[in-house]
């Protein structure tokens, strides 16, 4: 089997498909590159940037697998793989933590009222941040 990997993914994802299938790592393809060699792979790697459009989909005739590594396919045009018995994956839990930690990372920001000082901070108000900052630690 042959993989085209259109977009950067991890080096351990990469190392496992290369012990079941020969993988090609084509980084940047234009929609016309990307139709032009289509046709040699059987499963195509992709994450956001990439889009699987219905005339990309045709035109990979040895297509079996779609694959998005991440959430949704909305770059995939999902009806006319489905059409073609083309199997479209992707990876819905892949970045739960990392969103988690982000969600976490907000709120403390948020609490720590970050964005107002920032902004403060910036505008050259370095006198009025300082007394923002002395009168937001009373309050704590």
């Amino acid at each position: 089997m042959k993989v085209l990997i259109a977009e950067p993914i991890a080096n351990e994802g990469i190392d496992i498909l290369r012990e079941y299938a020969e993988v090609d790592i084509k980084l940047g393809l234009t929609p016309d590159e990307l139709l032009s060699i289509i046709g040699d792979y059987e499963a195509l790697v992709v994450r956001s940037q990439t889009r699987v459009s219905a005339k990309v989909i045709e035109a990979g005739q040895k297509l079996q697998v779609i694959a998005r590594a991440g959430v949704g396919v909305d770059n995939i045009e999902v009806d006319e793989a489905t059409w073609r018995g083309i199997v479209v994956v992707n990876a819905p839990s892949g970045n739960i933590i990392s969103a988690a930690e982000h969600t976490i990372a907000l709120m403390l920001s948020l609490a720590r009222h970050i964005p107002q000082a920032n902004a403060m901070l910036k505008s050259g108000s370095g006198d009025e941040l300082i007394l923002w900052v002395l009168k937001s630690e009373t309050r704590h």
